[in-house]
């Protein structure tokens, strides 16, 4: 595909996205997850600790700003100020998919701004799961990138008007850019899910970090399908795992996980987070921001979510993001119906804190 034809697709898929999160937010896979309230269990704000450990880097913030564009002008000037907003407060920043870039150098760097702006932040380079091993190399060469994400998007392939339909050899594709990458890889669902059985592949093949990416954010079936001449695709719509659904299903031996997906407040950011993900990724949350006042304007969101998910954790009496995983939690609605139907015990995720007896 020539860089121009690449660029107008690029462009399309941003303008789509768009056009999702200017619905405002709806309802999904996060809101079948509360955290049952123990009114005496908090404690206070400045004993939070909010850092993780991804990647073998410590992360100030248990949140990221995930893979979203580039390989335009206009979706390198967005690029531009998720760097700037990123440098700013710390946070982690992957870039959308590279594969454009490497087919056509021309675009790089409406990618390479993403370390231009942010030279001392953890960066994550993308390339598709079909790429060679020597295409990751160049991808994480080209950002200087402190990870390589890799995203499985057979759902997007299958509808996007010129995607593959050739998946049978993703697993010897992946397990060999594992073997040669010498940056962590993150295998990165787009948006429908991860279940406990391809986690436990992604493991057999290497595979150390997953984000799950779940349905109920930004749905590539539906973009997809508005660039196809007859629509024909629409019944699609919504097929997949939420992340919720995915790290219950995690098995034992999985991947440490990421969650990403329909991630709209830092109450998501703390569900996922409680759920066992060691980070949880935004996109569109942080992409419409962006796109409405710049980086002046996602650098007061991240703030702001910061600050929120350290009073939700003070609220709840956990001192860091690993503390929320002995926190009550009831599941309902479709999580709950899927747990069941998998035979996962999701009962003794409401007494992890000691139930009704809970100090």
């Amino acid at each position: 595909m020539s860089g121009e034809l690449a660029s107008e697709r690029k462009d399309d898929h941003l303008r789509l996205a768009a056009a999702q999160q200017g619905e405002g937010p709806r309802r999904n896979g996060w809101d079948d997850v509360t955290f049952v309230h123990h009114a005496l269990a908090g404690v206070d704000a400045g004993l939070v600790d909010l850092s993780v450990e991804v990647a073998g880097a410590r992360w100030a913030l248990p949140f990221y700003v995930n893979a979203m564009t580039g390989g335009s002008a206009t979706t390198g000037t967005v690029n531009r100020d998720l760097a700037i907003a990123a440098a700013e407060t710390g946070v982690a920043i992957a870039s959308g998919s590279l594969s454009v870039a490497l087919d056509n150098p021309e675009l790089l760097p409406t990618f390479r701004v993403i370390r231009d702006e942010n030279p001392h932040g953890f960066v994550m380079a993308n390339v598709g799961i079909e790429r060679s091993p020597d295409d990751a190399r160049r991808a994480v060469e080209a950002l200087d990138a402190d990870a390589l994400q890799v995203h499985v998007n057979a759902v997007q392939e299958t509808v996007m008007p010129e995607g593959s339909r050739s998946f049978s050899s993703w697993p010897a594709s992946l397990e060999a850019i594992v073997a040669s990458a010498e940056v962590p890889v993150i295998v990165k669902e787009v948006g429908f899910g991860l279940s406990g059985a391809t986690q436990r592949r992604l493991a057999d093949l290497g595979v150390r970090f997953a984000d799950v990416s779940g349905t109920g954010g930004t749905d590539f079936v539906r973009i997809e399908n508005e660039r196809r001449p007859e629509r024909d695709y629409a019944y699609l719509e919504g097929w997949g795992l939420s992340a919720v659904e995915s790290l219950l299903d995690s098995p034992d031996g999985a991947p440490t996980l990421l969650a990403s997906g329909g991630v709209r407040t830092p109450l998501d950011v703390a569900r996922g987070l409680a759920l066992g993900a060691r980070a949880v990724g935004a996109s569109g949350s942080f992409l419409a921001v962006a796109l409405d006042g710049g980086a002046d304007a996602l650098i007061r969101r991240i703030r702001e979510w910061s600050d929120h998910l350290a009073a939700l954790h003070s609220l709840v009496g956990a001192t860091t993001p690993e503390a929320l995983h002995r926190t009550d939690l009831l599941v309902r609605g479709r999580a709950a119906e899927f747990a069941r139907a998998r035979g996962i015990d999701i009962d003794s995720l409401a007494r992890r804190a000691g139930g009704k007896d809970a100090r």
